[in-house]
């Protein structure tokens, strides 16, 4: 995908996260996580950043901004979800070794993952301000309405 086409793909995704958020804060546990503070970090292949923080507080949005952030870069570096990656660096199928991050610095959570836009361009994703697999939810529909 050329890098017009892309920024227009990232674009709507962010339009259609300014959009989503309000029925995903609306739900009780989504809310006492975040208070509507919420981040999304997206890396390209060639490691470009995109990014957008909502809410009204902006220490708290920039927490969750870091853990979009890492959630992101870890998708990014292996591949592969986080919480997945995870699983498989503990369970012994994957050296940790392999892809440069120390076992201290996984991240742990849901909320990272790669969607694959079209035939050459995939995107690392990281969401951070609701439950994890909302996190995941959520840009994963950004992405399909996207690319319509």
């Amino acid at each position: 995908m050329v890098n017009e086409k892309l920024q227009q793909v990232i674009n709507k995704m962010l339009d259609s996260l300014s959009a989503q958020i309000p029925a995903f804060i609306s739900s009780e546990v989504d809310w006492r996580i975040s208070e509507g503070n919420v981040a999304v970090c997206i890396i390209d292949d060639a490691g470009t950043i995109y990014g957008k923080i909502w809410g009204t507080d902006k220490v708290r949005g920039r927490g969750f901004y870091d853990v979009a952030y890492r959630k992101a870069s870890q998708v990014w570096i292996t591949g592969y979800k986080t919480g997945e990656y995870e699983r498989l660096v503990f369970s012994d199928q994957l050296n940790h070794k392999d892809f440069g991050i120390e076992l201290p610095d996984l991240m742990g959570w849901e909320g990272g993952q790669p969607i694959q836009l079209d035939a050459e361009t995939r995107i690392s994703c990281g969401f951070s301000g609701f439950q994890g697999v909302n996190d995941l939810a959520i840009v994963k529909k950004a992405a399909e309405e996207a690319m319509k």
